[in-house]
Parts: structure tokens; sequence; C-alpha cells
């Protein structure tokens, strides 16, 4: 079956959410993987919203992280407060971010483009509960299209930390030992994060794309993986059910 990168960077993210585990979620691709990832592959993944959703049973896709649909039929109607409080107790095995920027140490910028915070060139929107969610989320994963402007050896603002500068930096600077950036899926590979370096590191390329392709469209040399492989396409399961159940309107796999 045919499909575009929306759905494809999905369909990767889905598979990596593991079974009776905890997802933190924003609206868009990684509310998708998530839910995608219920259908198929875990069941009994808990869904938390950052405005307080605990565990819904999603009839469609919502369009805000306060959407009523974030807690239908839910375990907990909680706060934003006690989504945060959740994760500083360390019962958030996953979540997902996004942001303008991001280095091959994981962390992102979503704040700022420029050298003068008072003034600078572009003004995002900030943090939201990121910064939280990056420091305290055992696992967090990026879902976001590769270019050279967006992946950048150096980010304006660090928003969101991620490795810091190196194995270490987060310990140091009093983040809980373990926790950090776990997986960035792209349009055009899978990459995780060198154990020894802490390093951005491609995994796995998508069907299609050249090795060169990847290189031209990141701003700091990559690390490559010694088991280096192709990233298997959306299996015809996947596509439908994600066409049909997860986003029959194609709000988010529309936008590709």
């Amino acid at each position: 079956m045919k499909y575009n990168r929306m759905e494809l960077m999905i369909c990767l993210a889905s598979r990596l959410l593991e079974d009776n585990r905890t997802v933190v979620v924003g609206t868009g691709a990684p509310c998708a993987a998530a839910m995608l990832a219920q259908c198929l592959y875990a069941p009994n993944l808990m869904i938390f919203f950052e405005a307080g959703g605990i565990g819904p049973q999603l009839p469609s896709m919502p369009i805000s992280v306060g959407d009523s649909r974030t807690f239908y039929r839910g375990l907990a109607a909680g706060s934003m407060p006690e989504i945060m409080e959740n994760c500083q107790r360390g019962m958030a095995d996953y979540a997902f971010l996004g942001g303008a920027q991001i280095d091959m140490y994981g962390n992102i910028n979503s704040t700022m483009i420029g050298d003068d915070y008072e003034k600078p060139r572009v003004r995002f929107p900030g943090s939201g509960g990121a910064c939280d969610l990056a420091s305290y989320c055992w696992r967090v994963m990026v879902i976001t299209v590769q270019d050279a402007r967006r992946f950048t050896d150096r980010i304006d603002f660090v928003t969101s930390p991620g490795y810091l500068t190196g194995k270490g930096a987060r310990e140091a600077a009093g983040l809980p030992p373990g926790a950090g950036p776990y997986k960035v899926i792209t349009d055009l590979c899978v990459m995780g994060f060198d154990e020894q370096s802490r390093r951005m590191q491609v995994e796995s390329i998508h069907p299609g794309i050249e090795r060169e392709r990847i290189i031209e469209n990141t701003g700091f040399e990559l690390l490559w993986s010694p088991a280096l492989k192709g990233s298997e396409p959306p299996r015809e399961e996947e596509l439908r059910i994600l066409r049909e159940k997860v986003d029959p309107y194609s709000y988010i796999i529309g936008r590709s």
C-alpha cells in the first residue's frame, strides 16, 4: 500500500511503545502513534495528557491536550500539576516532544531563534510543560521532519534538556539518572543515542532514502549504528487502522 511520510513516522513510533507502560502525549502525531499502539501492540498502554487526562479511552483524535475527549472514560480527570508530579515521581515511561531546533545530544529549543533573548529574530511559544517532561520522563521521543536548520550543531536556546553536553552531564545537573532522549523519528530515518558519547546515531534508514541525503539534512556529524538497518515500511493493518479509526478525517496524516 502507498503511504506518506507522516504515516511512516507514526507507524514507526507506535512500534516503539511497550505494553503496560505510560506515555505523555500532546496532540498530533504523538497522539496518533499512541492510539495506533493501543490498537495493535500495546493494549494496556496508559496515556497521560498534559492538561490532566489520565488513561482515557479515546473515541477519536483530540484537537488539543484540553479537549474533552482526552478525559473520555478515563481513569481520572486530573490536572496539569498532577501530571507533572507523576513525571517527577518516575511514573511516566515515555514522552513525546518537539521543537524548532535539536542538537546532537537531543537538547531541544522551542523558545527563540537569534543571539539576543530580549530581541530574537523569531520568538516561539516556549516550554509549556516540555522542560519538565524532558527532565523527568524515562524515555523521550521526537517525531519531526529532518533538515539542517532544525538539526543544528548549536541550538540558540536550551528549552528542554537532552544529554546536555554528553554522558554524565544530565546527572551532574541534578536530573534523574537513566532518563533522557530515546529515539528521534524523522521522515528520513530513526535515530537513537550512543551509550558512550550520548550523541545522536542513525539506527535505521527509511525506504528510498540514501545515506547522503540524511547527512545533507543534518547540521552536525551523525554517528552510525554498527547494526544499521532499513526501516520497515507501514504494514497494511497499521495503515488501515490509522486511516479508518485513529485519524479518519486526516487531521494529522493529511499534513504530509
